[in-house]
């Protein structure tokens, strides 16, 4: 029983971590960055991607943020939207579908994105950009386009000022993310034929920046955030740059902390169940020793020394419980987090950048969770029945024995 609880008590705790955790690091890799500079007037109207309102001279800037923060990983990302036509043998329009694009940095010798968007292993199909013009495309998406490898496409879409902007790319490959958003319809290509087609030059829409650990702190992307905006945020130039974090981006603070909360409280009642079951498992355990104690009793032991022999019987139950339980956990544990559960059938329309795989993750405290229920509960079950042994009465023992 304190196995199985404590078994659990601690894959439950791990899994929850796992979805936690895939949750903002897809959404910082694929969308906010730890930290993201922006203009202010592209902030305030960022869910509409107004790349009419992107940075201009991002290149200097960017090697200024390299210079300046080098604990950080620093990258030019370029969103568009627009619809991604389809010819026919003739060259007319044999379908169309809307697409959002990505551009990044895909050529320079020292770019992070290749490692951050987890390319080669995403690849479906075809191969990497080699040249100018050559983007990629999601594998179902090309599938529902009945798009192959080295098909000719157009992208129809709107220039940084306004103007229509059609321009023309070679399909390298096909990439599967396993994230429904961007596996519905994305295309990915480099920023620099990004900036032709849409006439941004040395334009970007954003400037994202990653810890090197990959590991995600509030306080310490906040004083990033607020040691540049110090240097170039001006409040009355709605075209200044102002950098903010991960959480101070959709709401996401607010969202992680409710999370987090409903996490907490979700771990906190199985725990407390698991404590229950456990608790009411040890109590149970010395009602049914009644006879023994009698037996213990009657032959002379003391009241005080079978209550503490009975009481450090359930400690050591519980911590060898404990024991097995929390391995059995962190082995499963840790197989969930390489293999995971496939979800991805359970939100068909979801749009939040969460894997469709979710994955277990063990943590420190994976390690301690389960001897709470473990070891605790089945002590203080023990308790509460030995209490019982002080209300023995040696009269009734020869009865009790008789029969």
């Amino acid at each position: 029983m304190v196995s199985a609880g404590v078994f659990l008590t601690v894959f439950l705790y791990c899994f929850m971590q796992g979805a936690m955790g895939d949750l903002i690091s897809s959404t910082a890799k694929f969308d906010t960055g730890h930290v993201k500079v922006m203009t202010q007037a592209y902030r305030d109207l960022a869910d509409q991607v107004p790349n009419d309102l992107a940075i201009i001279g991002a290149d200097a800037l960017l090697v200024w943020l390299k210079e300046n923060e080098k604990e950080m990983i620093w990258a030019q990302r370029i969103r568009f939207g627009g619809l991604l036509d389809v010819p026919d043998e003739r060259g007319e329009t044999l379908a169309q579908a809307p697409v959002m694009g990505l551009g990044i940095d895909l050529f320079s010798e020292d770019t992070p994105e290749k490692n951050l968007f987890n390319i080669e292993k995403a690849m479906v199909r075809g191969s990497y950009p080699r040249g100018p013009n050559e983007i990629l495309i999601s594998d179902e998406f090309a599938q529902k386009m009945g798009l192959h490898i080295g098909s000719m496409v157009t992208l129809i879409s709107s220039t940084m000022y306004g103007a229509m902007a059609t321009y023309n790319f070679k399909i390298a490959g096909t990439v599967y993310f396993g994230m429904i958003p961007m596996d519905r319809g994305t295309i990915i290509a480099d920023i620099r034929d990004v900036q032709n087609a849409l006439d941004m030059t040395d334009s970007a829409g954003e400037i994202v920046g990653y810890t090197h650990d990959m590991l995600y702190s509030g306080r310490r992307m906040g004083n990033v955030a607020q040691r540049f905006n110090k240097t170039f945020t001006m409040a009355d130039d709605e075209f200044s740059p102002v950098m903010v974090s991960l959480g101070q981006q959709n709401n996401f603070e607010e969202y992680l902390n409710y999370a987090e909360a409903m996490e907490a409280v979700i771990v906190g009642i199985f725990v407390l169940a698991m404590s229950i079951v456990l608790w009411n498992s040890g109590l149970m355990n010395g009602l049914r020793r009644y006879g023994e104690i009698g037996v213990r009793l009657a032959m002379g032991e003391s009241k005080r020394r079978l209550y503490r022999s009975m009481i450090l019987e359930s400690f050591f139950v519980g911590i060898a419980g404990s024991v097995l339980g929390t391995a059995l956990g962190l082995v499963v544990s840790y197989y969930m987090q390489y293999t995971g559960i496939n979800f991805g059938e359970m939100m068909p329309k979801s749009s939040m950048l969460i894997s469709n795989i979710i994955r277990a993750q063990v943590t420190p405290a994976s390690y301690i969770i389960g001897f709470f229920p473990g070891v605790f509960a089945s002590v203080t079950g023990a308790m509460f029945a030995g209490i019982g042994i002080y209300k023995r009465q040696t009269a009734q023992l020869i009865k009790e024995l008789e029969v």
